[in-house]
């Protein structure tokens, strides 16, 4: 194995080569500021080279504890990630896979950005073609950690159940369906937890919105948790009771683009962490932690309806 091609020390344009390091990625990025088809491509499986490399990385960690440690030494770990890179080589640049769907995403950057500089004043900056490249890779997905925990059978359920409601909500109001559904999975614990009227019978609230002096409709009388102070209470608190699951996204689409106490979420619809960040400020949950939970629903939401949809 020569480990000159391992650590991608020669042209790019070998079918052995990896960036792994400083210089070889400063040269990545050169031949990425190419337009060819093949200088693209390349580029392309490089990406995807570094992805699949993170990737075996996250699963040498995750399987560490097995270890029986009579063998481990440095020797034997830089031999184990020369041959992971190895691998990582060999299981990139396949037809239909990771570095195809790269090559096109960069080939549509690419031709705007070489759009971008033919229209620059005289004099201006060479190096249009980097941040594409650049914005690319913080695009790519990241490869999964020992900590990241797969969707359960109630959340896909959930997000399958409510995607086309949401999607529908999305179109009328300009949140995000994926918002929705991560904050209405936490707020019933993926459905599991849904607001029941008296005698059992379903209040469809799926946003745990409450019912104040201004609600006319019907009300689901339970007990819930409230923060004071940081301290959980028990507490009685009456609750909107809505005839479908469809009434229940609208009243909360409508609530978020009407209340002026959310004014700011409403801008915020970019980011799902901003998004979380803004409700909690406007008071929508007293959970502490309302933010960083939501952020995390979300995000799984985000992750399903990318396979669903």
């Amino acid at each position: 194995m020569s480990y000159g091609s391992v650590y991608g020390t020669s042209s790019l344009s070998s079918a052995n080569g990896l960036a792994a390091d400083s210089q070889s990625l400063g040269n990545l990025k050169m031949e990425a500021g190419k337009t060819t088809p093949a200088a693209i491509q390349e580029t392309a499986k490089q990406f995807e080279s570094l992805f699949m490399r993170e990737l075996i990385k996250s699963m040498r960690e995750a399987s560490a504890a097995t270890k029986s440690g009579m063998m481990d030494n440095p020797g034997s770990d830089l031999g184990t990630d020369l041959l992971d890179q190895q691998f990582a080589v060999q299981m990139s640049g396949q037809p239909g896979g990771l570095s195809d769907l790269i090559a096109q995403q960069l080939t549509r950057q690419m031709g705007a950005a070489v759009a971008e500089k033919s229209n620059a004043p005289t004099g201006a900056s060479n190096t249009v073609e980097s941040p594409a490249v650049l914005k690319l890779s913080s695009q790519l997905p990241r490869p999964a950690t020992k900590t990241a925990r797969a969707p359960t059978e109630s959340q896909v359920n959930f997000v399958r159940q409510h995607s086309d409601i949401a999607g529908k909500i999305e179109k009328e109001s300009g949140i995000p369906a994926s918002f929705m559904l991560g904050q209405a999975g936490h707020e019933t614990g993926w459905g599991k937890f849904q607001i029941k009227q008296k005698g059992g019978a379903p209040s469809f609230n799926l946003f745990g919105i409450k019912a104040g002096a201004s609600w006319t409709g019907k009300v689901a009388e339970v007990t819930t948790t409230e923060f004071v102070g940081g301290v959980a209470q028990k507490r009685i608190a009456k609750f909107r009771a809505y005839d479908s699951y469809e009434d229940s996204f609208k009243d909360y689409s409508r609530m978020i683009s009407e209340s002026p106490r959310y004014a700011k979420v409403r801008e915020q619809t970019g980011s799902a962490h901003a998004f979380a960040s803004g409700l909690q400020k406007a008071g929508y949950a007293t959970d502490p932690e309302y933010a960083a939970k939501l952020s995390r629903a979300i995000h799984t939401t985000q992750q399903l309806r990318r396979v669903q949809v």
